[in-house]
């Protein structure tokens, strides 16, 4: 596929608007699955019962081994008010500028599915299986998308992973994992003429929060060399209903970024104990609601990811890495479908994740086409290895 074919399917995915919230990506899944079913690929669509409108789409072609999956998202964030009023143009109307395509979604994630998308169509061997997977969720945790896919058994075991996300065209073998809870402090309200009658939970939270960021920056001296250190940030708080009662509740969330190889469990501890060392008077402090998404690592020892290490230089005549990938990604979600075969799974992609849930995000389309180039040479690679 050329250049310009390339950036037409590109403008096509972003001018289909697939936010999430809500999550509706009926639209998008069937553009995929006609686009895939045109070129002979066998197509499956899914959604949950839970929510039908979140529908995924599992395509293949080939047979035998090796087994490769190649791996995007088709929801995107939404885009809040204060955004919209800073785009530059219309967001769904993939506009191009100086080499740029500028949409919604343009970099995250349709520029690799797009990549993906062209590749496959242009697969044509026989010895060895391509599964494209477009998958729903993402955004809000892939627990409906991926992950639900992963654990139906709709997804194939697999010798190789690669999950289009923003690297700038590097591999990426580890992200970090979240695990998000709920902080509630519980006092005793009273008229606030006489405030010392009662406990005044968010006096009780104030401390709790300086002992969360103490906490914070002690996770400093542990490091991961590509995920970097963990982090442990408050992000919301509501307390108290009037100026003139003591406020007898107050609640916090907080997001705890792990690195490998933390262990949930063991985090989930720590913020026990650091809860449990403040003096917050006659006030309980207790944590609960505790939500994990797992952080992910890969080593790149097995052949095939020499190989696409090796597609990465060819292509670009750059470092392929590995690097670490900030944000989180649904590969977390698909490490279950490498234990039988001893697989391995790279997270890769052009752009950046800081042009991404963004105004004017974009897509730099000379790196676009690159990702497609590096795709395809390791996909001949790869096959002709195994049939060799």
């Amino acid at each position: 596929m050329d250049a310009a074919q390339l950036t037409e399917l590109l403008a096509a995915l972003v001018r289909i608007a697939s936010p999430n919230p809500p999550g509706d990506t009926l639209e998008i899944m069937n553009f995929v699955a006609n686009y895939c079913a045109a070129f002979g690929a066998d197509v499956q669509p899914y959604a949950p019962d839970a929510k039908p409108e979140a529908a995924s789409i599992v395509a293949r072609i080939g047979q035998g081994n090796p087994v490769i999956m190649l791996h995007a998202h088709i929801d995107t964030v939404p885009i809040g008010v204060e955004e919209a009023q800073r785009w530059s143009m219309d967001p769904y109307a993939a506009v191009i500028r100086e080499g740029r395509l500028y949409g919604k979604g343009s970099i995250d994630d349709k520029a690799p599915l797009a990549a993906m998308l062209a590749v496959m169509q242009g697969f044509a061997r026989t010895q060895g299986t391509l599964v494209l997977v477009a998958a729903a969720e993402e955004e809000v945790g892939g627990q409906l998308g991926t992950r639900w896919l992963a654990d139906h058994g709709h997804l194939p075991q697999c010798d190789f992973i690669i999950v289009g996300e923003q690297t700038g065209n590097q591999v990426a073998t580890a992200h970090k994992g979240v695990l998000r809870a709920t902080v509630r402090a519980a006092g005793r309200s009273v008229h606030a003429t006489n405030p010392d009658r009662g406990v005044n939970a968010i006096v009780a939270m104030a401390k709790a929060v300086l002992a969360l960021d103490e906490y914070h920056q002690s996770l400093r001296e542990r490091f991961h060399p590509l995920a970097g250190s963990p982090t442990c940030n408050v992000g919301v708080i509501h307390g108290g209903s009037t100026a003139n009662a003591v406020p007898d509740s107050c609640n916090l969330q907080l997001d705890r970024r792990m690195v490998p190889p933390e262990d949930p469990e063991a985090v989930k501890q720590e913020l026990r104990t650091v809860l449990a060392g403040v003096d917050g008077g006659k006030a309980t402090l207790s944590i609960e609601n505790f939500l994990v998404s797992n952080w992910f690592e890969s080593r790149l020892n097995t052949p095939l990811a020499k190989q696409f290490c090796e597609s990465i230089r060819a292509v670009t005549a750059g470092d392929p890495g590995p690097v670490g990938y900030l944000p989180g990604s649904d590969a977390k979600h698909l490490t279950g479908l490498l234990t039988e075969r001893g697989g391995e799974m790279v997270i890769f992609g052009p752009g950046s994740y800081e042009v991404a849930h963004a105004a004017d995000e974009y897509t730099d389309l000379s790196e676009l086409k690159a990702t497609y180039d590096i795709l395809n040479h390791f996909l001949h690679l790869a096959f002709k290895a195994d049939a060799s």
